[in-house]
């Protein structure tokens, strides 16, 4: 199988100082990635956050889609619960008469951040409930495919004055609840596998194709499965330096402590001080982490592209220093060449 290639780039702030921030780094990586043949090139939304940078993606993407040639850029993707509908459909059909064929624009539902940085987004008004969301995306849609009903009001209403092209739609999800929302709606949709060790089942894509008919859409459902990757010299020196971004997950979500990366070496150290249940979630985790050389990732990633019925993998890679996370994704692009 062929494999098409994304990064998901989350911005990191690596545990090694740098005199470049995280979003220049985002950028230089960026034109790596696009002069060695990915497809995509995706950037996140968080927000109060002191591991990830990235809290403006039509902000990062206008800037990486000017520096760069050929590699779709997007957002994997936009807090749509924070933001109008009508605003991000101005934001991205803009960027896309920009850079025509090359935006893609991914959603979500997740905050991006902590209670207090929603409750600033919203200022003055409330948070926008997570309820609202499926309304939210369906009008999204609709303004960007010029299909808001006759009666109503919000019918007349221009994204453009012109008749400028549409970004590429896609919905990002972990779980049945998300796919069949993407299927209901009409969005391509990105599975995220790389949250954590828990199972996604193959079932969430047959929700999404079967939401997809159902809803009577035409063209095809494609999907995406955005996974943790790690590519090195050799299996246990990718097992090392995962272990950072591993550790890192295991005191965030068993604990709520979100600490600067420590470095592969130490992160192996402070495992040794976690509980039994902590020690087995870490193997648990890194076991989720598509790693090894690039022999062992490109089976790895067929495996998972062969399971979920997709040739299309978004690759997120969280490391201790920028140059490793640059040498990984240029072995793994020589899955696409």
């Amino acid at each position: 199988m062929t494999l098409k290639l994304t990064v998901v780039d989350q911005s990191p702030v690596p545990g090694k100082a740098y005199t470049l921030s995280p979003v220049a780094l985002s950028a230089e990586l960026a034109k790596a990635c696009d002069a060695w043949g990915y497809s995509r090139y995706w950037v996140a939304e968080h927000h109060n956050s002191g591991n990830f940078a990235g809290p403006a993606p039509e902000i990062l993407i206008s800037h990486i889609a000017s520096i760069t040639k050929q590699i779709r850029v997007g957002s994997g993707g936009v807090m749509l619960p924070h933001y109008s509908p009508y605003k991000v459909a101005e934001q991205f059909r803009l960027l896309e008469t920009l850079f025509p064929g090359r935006i893609d624009l991914g959603i979500g539902r997740a905050p991006g951040g902590d209670g207090l940085a929603s409750h600033a987004l919203a200022f003055p008004d409330s948070p926008s409930h997570e309820d609202n969301y499926a309304q939210q995306a369906m009008m999204l849609k609709a303004f960007l495919e010029k299909s808001i009903p006759a009666e109503h009001p919000y019918h007349e209403l221009r994204v453009m004055p012109d008749d400028s092209p549409t970004p590429e739609m896609w919905m990002l999800g972990s779980s049945g609840g998300s796919a069949a929302l993407a299927g209901h709606v009409g969005m391509n949709m990105a599975l995220a596998l790389f949250i954590g060790p828990e199972d996604r089942p193959v079932s969430i894509i047959d929700e999404y194709q079967a939401a997809w008919r159902q809803a009577g859409h035409t063209g095809t459902p494609n999907t995406l499965i955005a996974v943790s990757a790690v590519c090195a010299e050799s299996h246990e020196e990718a097992a090392l330096i995962a272990s950072s971004q591993v550790y890192w997950k295991v005191m965030a979500f068993r604990h709520g402590i979100r600490e600067p990366l420590n470095s592969p070496e130490e992160a192996l150290e402070l495992k040794k001080k976690l509980s039994p249940s902590d020690q087995a979630y870490f193997d648990q985790t890194l076991a989720s982490v598509v790693h090894g050389t690039v022999e062992q990732c490109h089976e790895q990633l067929s495996a998972l592209a062969d399971r979920y019925r997709t040739d299309e993998l978004g690759l997120i890679t969280v490391t201790y220093d920028y140059e490793t996370r640059l040498d990984s994704y240029r072995r793994l692009a020589q899955l696409v060449t």
